[in-house]
């Protein structure tokens, strides 16, 4: 399963390495480490990690989708 987030958009609230620390580690206050490449065991943790992320910047397995699709069709 693959991941990608938004380093941009993220704000380093760290709710997502909080809730699945085998795939996010915040480096310092405001960086974000995260391995794009995870197990499909992890899948559940994961889930609720990007739901929690109050700037919604974790996409799961949006990585081959289309950037049309991603972006609404801009």
């Amino acid at each position: 399963m693959r991941i990608a987030v938004d380093l941009n958009r993220c704000q380093g609230y760290a709710q997502c390495a909080f809730l699945a620390p085998e795939t996010f580690a915040m480096h310092g206050e405001e960086a974000l480490l995260y391995n794009p490449e995870v197990d499909e065991a992890h899948r559940e943790k994961l889930l609720q990690a990007a739901a929690a992320c109050p700037v919604q910047a974790i996409l799961v397995d949006a990585v081959d989708v289309p950037a049309k699709a991603v972006s609404g069709g801009r």
